[in-house]
């Protein structure tokens, strides 16, 4: 691999790679835009556009192929696993769109292959390089706040979807669920990131307010309990705009409180007659979150989420799902439980 680029393949050219080929743009010093595989020809050929990029009509092709360091995949949920475990066993590292994948099964199969071939995988997590994001994770491990006791986050928005345009987002099968491992997948990395321990309890309460067509649930809200003894509350919705007011995210620790509306930052401590506005850089998060893969890459560092995070994230939602289901408050267990137990790479 040259030292100072990585060349990408793109699996998948749905409606996110465009705003991934927007962060390769971004980051000529370190990423070559090289191949993109995809069935419809036409849909590759528009993200190739005139980069140079070799077109493929599967990854599989262009995982035996192309010249490539790195995957980075696109595509629906229910795809997510094979696209994986075939990258990782051709020696390519891995970025992977949300979620990473959507049974226990799968979460073992995938860690297992990816730590056989040691190659690195990231999660695109891309609001965690938000700046307001970014800002409040450092405040919070520089102990500003103290020991940390809650943290909230919320994304909800009115959702246009209908039966004719959300395809297979609209079936368990291919998506998972519903709201929850779609949209809520983002607020759901963000309370892990932001609480700093590993998920142990879940309970949860699912909806479905307005999108009557969907399989799944169009609303969550859950309560998670973590091991350093942080309580979490997640709000995400497609069915309806949230109250103005409504915070992103907010941390409460025992000196005092930050809160975010996702563009801006501000906390207080215990005794401050005024909070403390944070003056935040302007970021292109796709730019951040593809430049941090490379560099990880390139380095040889672990990038902020790997599969370990991912399958935490899975297992609260998870989790969520089982507590609605049977209306009781459920444990984090099963993904833990199987990863390292599942199917070995051959």
């Amino acid at each position: 691999m040259p030292s100072t680029t990585v060349r990408i393949g793109l699996i998948g050219a749905g409606g996110i790679a465009g705003a991934h080929i927007a962060g390769y743009l971004r980051n000529p010093g370190t990423v070559t835009f090289a191949a993109v595989a995809d069935p419809v020809r036409e849909a590759a050929d528009l993200r190739a556009g005139d980069t140079g990029a070799a077109v493929y009509a599967d990854y599989a092709t262009m995982l035996a192929e192309a010249d490539i360091d790195a995957v980075d995949i696109c595509l629906p949920h229910h795809l997510h696993k094979d696209a994986i475990v075939a990258a990782a066993r051709a020696g390519k590292h891995i970025l992977c769109e949300k979620p990473l994948c959507l049974t226990p099964e799968e979460a073992a199969e995938v860690d297992a292959a990816v730590t056989a071939a040691g190659v690195t995988l990231m999660c695109a997590h891309n609001q965690l390089f938000l700046p307001a994001v970014a800002k409040a994770k450092e405040l919070i491990d520089t102990g500003v706040l103290g020991h940390v006791y809650e943290v909230r986050t919320t994304d909800s928005f009115f959702n246009d979807f209908d039966p004719s345009n959300m395809g297979w987002r609209s079936h368990a099968a291919t998506s998972g669920g519903g709201e929850l491992i779609d949209t809520g997948y983002h607020p759901t990395y963000l309370l892990l990131h932001l609480a700093g321990g590993s998920p142990v309890e879940v309970t949860a309460m699912l909806a479905t307010h307005r999108l009557l067509f969907m399989e799944g649930e169009d609303s969550a809200q859950l309560l998670v309990r973590f091991d350093n003894g942080v309580i979490g509350s997640l709000v995400t919705s497609w069915a309806y705009q949230p109250a103005d007011g409504t915070e992103k995210f907010s941390v409460v620790g025992e000196l005092g409180s930050l809160t975010s509306d996702g563009l801006s930052l501000s906390y207080r401590r215990r005794g401050d007659a005024a909070p403390t506005m944070v003056e935040l850089p302007p970021v292109h998060e796709f730019e951040a979150e593809i430049g941090h893969f490379a560099r990880s890459i390139l380095a040889g560092t672990r990038p902020l989420h790997t599969q370990k995070e991912g399958i935490q994230v899975l297992g609260i939602i998870l989790a969520a799902y089982e507590s609605a289901r049977d209306r009781t408050i459920a444990p984090v267990r099963s993904v833990g439980e199987l990863v390292g137990s599942g199917p070995q790479p051959d």
